[in-house]
């Protein structure tokens, strides 16, 4: 087997697809899975379709601190433990400028991508730090590093997830805790789809293209390429990283300071 032989896994949004390239990628390394998302249909769709024969499959909304408490409680009545937790689960929201933006989308997306990263974060580590050691990967963005008109939601959220790594970083060390974040530029998945048709509708295949250009290497990247990343970051291989990020951007971040 691999790496991550016997080990427990534990993913928030697993059905999108960053997540379950991640699960697959573990589920090859021996990972024992516990997959989190807010549709059991969706979930059991990707888990089918990537070939994941055996994983504890379930549903939650991240925001919801109960169902965040339930979906830890549970993979730990299952497996007795967390050694990895991926902290994925995030939406794009609505793209419009500042000026044109509502409170309610822009509330939404925040919910999301920082409440549900910082709730998974208090009931993982709780978990980690009765064991004294763990390893967190938090799903940010370039967009956490850089500004993206008509992204603001999306944006400043990102920057929140990447504070929020650093601060679970410094919290957990005395634990054994590791934390680290991801930076991707687009990926070749549903999220880039949408937010194509929110930029240029009707004119997605444009809007691809002008993504695209900003990248050096020119194309997205493979929900694969930031799967191989995050098993990296979430195993022994990287004892000694924590409370970083980490662009995988195709040179994206190499055009800025």
């Amino acid at each position: 087997m691999g790496d991550f032989s016997n080990k427990v896994v534990l993913i928030t949004g697993a059905a999108g697809g960053i997540g379950i390239a991640t699960a697959k990628a573990f589920a090859k390394e021996g990972a024992k899975l516990a997959l989190v998302d807010l549709k059991k249909g969706s979930l059991e769709k990707a888990v089918k379709e990537a070939g994941i024969n055996d994983a504890l499959l379930l549903t939650a909304d991240v925001t919801n601190e109960e169902e965040v408490k339930k979906y830890v409680d549970d993979t730990v009545e299952r497996y007795g433990r967390i050694d990895a937790f991926v902290n994925n689960a995030g939406i794009n929201g609505d793209f419009a400028n500042i000026v044109d933006q509502t409170v309610e989308n822009f509330k939404n997306v925040l919910n999301i991508n920082v409440i549900g990263v910082f709730l998974g974060l208090k009931y993982v580590m709780k978990v980690m730090m009765n064991q004294k050691e763990g390893s967190i990967v938090n799903m940010a963005s370039n967009g956490g590093l850089l500004g993206a008109p008509g992204m603001s939601s999306y944006v400043a959220s990102k920057h929140g997830v990447i504070a929020l790594n650093k601060t679970a970083a410094l919290e957990g060390a005395e634990y054994g805790i590791r934390s680290v974040a991801v930076c991707p530029s687009g990926v070749d998945t549903q999220m880039m789809r949408s937010i194509e048709k929110n930029a240029m509708p009707g004119k997605e295949e444009e809007a691809k293209s002008v993504f695209e250009a900003s990248v050096p290497m020119n194309r997205y990247a493979e929900a694969t390429e930031i799967a191989n990343l995050i098993t990296f970051l979430a195993s022994e291989k990287a004892s000694f990283i924590s409370g970083s990020y980490y662009r995988i951007d195709g040179g994206q971040g190499a055009t800025s300071v």
